[in-house]
């Protein structure tokens, strides 16, 4: 990678947990450490990405402190089950804004994810193995290039491979904490928490110079879950999710294919008339004009079905005027994002997949995505129903990173243009512990850690 310009401003954010954290239960000395471990791990990420990392091992980097740290609910200080055992969860995804057909460093759109893992030190970096190592071709011959016909590894079948690839083990001892084995405790009797302890996922997203995303994702589950319990951590569309597409003209894309699939664009044969072209069944009419029409109508449905964009806001994709539909019609927008909270709710809503769906097709910000399904109101949240603030059921909330190029010239060297990527964040409950990078006014990186939607004071 370093013989290649690179082209975007690298990004990134972490998450340290969310749930009902409290201000009276948040002693200064127990945020402090939070704030002390957030900031040391991110601004080794970030020195990592600025000196040309991938995305891919940023964000591995970031997740493997935090399941070093006590502080967290991975790795080291996991929660336990009823049974009294540590099993832990990971996931990777990968994807990139750079046009896969361009002779770029890119990562195409690949995850792994690893569940009910023991004695592993790095869950997360038995994921990223996963992912690196376990694909293969049609001839049985291994490959390392991620096309892995095993997403969701599990049990001792994974920890196998770990220990062929030479992943670190550590005995039980060394995962048990003091305070995990507390909160087990008081849990099977009941009672509640004294402080606040972060119960949820930790997560980093990374943005690397070439464009490439990387969501990278760790737990021990839920405190008292059965033995076997899996949740959203490795679950692929509920507690993480990468995805990047093309942005094409209203109708552009409808226009392309009902020409593509017409028999006189196929074959040439001007002599025989045409059928009338159909999309999802229906008579389209071979005019732009109806396409158009018929673009409408589709983004009606699709609104009906997802929810509708707050007042105010346009429904309709940018035009990009200095480059018309029939040369470069499009932008490419890709997007990763990371949750944490009640992951039962995750599960059900497909969470992280659903945020994407809003942005892709209802052109919604990955932000405004993830507000509406994550933020105070939104989907996590109305899952809950009257159970809501009552047992925990539909809290939490998402990190993540969007990014996108945008056609600004005819000329293949003006088509796209560097794009800072954009830090989003949303929750719907008490707190979410985050660290991120923002930019200042003057173009200097500024470091944020936060755990309400104020300063800690």
């Amino acid at each position: 990678m370093s013989e290649i310009t690179p082209t975007f401003k690298p990004a990134l954010i972490l998450h340290g947990g969310a749930g009902n954290i409290r201000r009276d239960k948040l002693p200064p000395d127990l945020y402090d450490k939070h704030h002390t471990s957030l900031q040391s791990y991110l601004r080794s990420t970030h020195a990592l990405l600025k000196d040309g990392a991938s995305a891919l091992d940023a964000a591995v980097h970031a997740v493997s402190l935090m399941e070093d740290d006590e502080l967290f609910n991975c790795g080291r200080a996991s929660v336990f089950t009823t049974a009294g055992t540590i099993e832990m969860e990971a996931s990777i995804m990968v994807t990139t804004v750079q046009d896969p057909n361009q002779n770029r460093p890119g990562e195409m759109k690949k995850a792994a994810a690893v569940m009910n893992v023991r004695n592993v030190r790095h869950p997360i970096q038995l994921a990223r193995e996963s992912l690196l190592r376990t694909g293969q071709t049609p001839h049985g011959k291994p490959t390392h290039d991620g096309g892995s016909m095993h997403p969701q590894l599990a049990g001792p079948h994974v920890e196998t491979l770990a220990r062929e690839w030479g992943l670190e083990f550590k005995p039980d001892e060394w995962f048990w904490t003091q305070r995990r084995w507390d909160e087990h405790q008081r849990g099977l009797e009941g009672k509640d928490e004294p402080i606040s302890l972060s119960q949820g996922t930790v997560g980093c997203v990374c943005l690397d110079q070439w464009g490439n995303l990387a969501v990278a994702t760790s737990t021990g589950g839920k405190t008292n879950k059965l033995p076997g319990r899996i949740g959203d951590t490795p679950t692929l569309g509920a507690g993480f999710w990468a995805e990047a597409w093309d942005l094409m003209f209203p109708g552009h894309t409808i226009a392309l294919a009902l020409e593509a699939a017409s028999p006189v664009a196929s074959h040439g044969n001007t002599d025989v008339p045409a059928p009338a072209p159909r999309f999802m069944g229906k008579v389209v009419t071979g005019t732009m004009a109806g396409v158009h029409e018929f673009c409408g109508n589709l983004k009606d449905s699709l609104r009906s079905c997802l929810g509708s964009r707050p007042r105010g806001q346009n429904l309709d994709p940018p035009a990009y005027s200095s480059c018309p539909p029939s040369v470069h019609g499009y932008a490419r927008k890709a997007m990763a994002i990371s949750g944490t909270g009640d992951g039962d709710s995750f599960l059900r809503l497909a969470a992280a997949h659903s945020v994407a769906s809003l942005s892709r097709l209802q052109n919604f910000s990955v932000g405004q995505a993830v507000k509406s399904v994550a933020g105070p109101g939104g989907a996590l949240q109305r899952s809950a129903g009257p159970r809501w603030g009552i047992t925990g059921e539909g809290e939490g909330g998402f990190i993540g990173i969007e990014v996108d190029t945008e056609c600004t010239g005819d000329s293949a060297e003006e088509l796209r243009k560097l794009r800072r990527g954009n830090v989003v964040f949303d929750f719907n409950c008490g707190g979410l512990w985050r660290a991120w990078i923002e930019h200042d006014g003057n173009g200097k990186d500024v470091e944020r850690i936060m755990v309400f939607r104020d300063e800690y004071e």
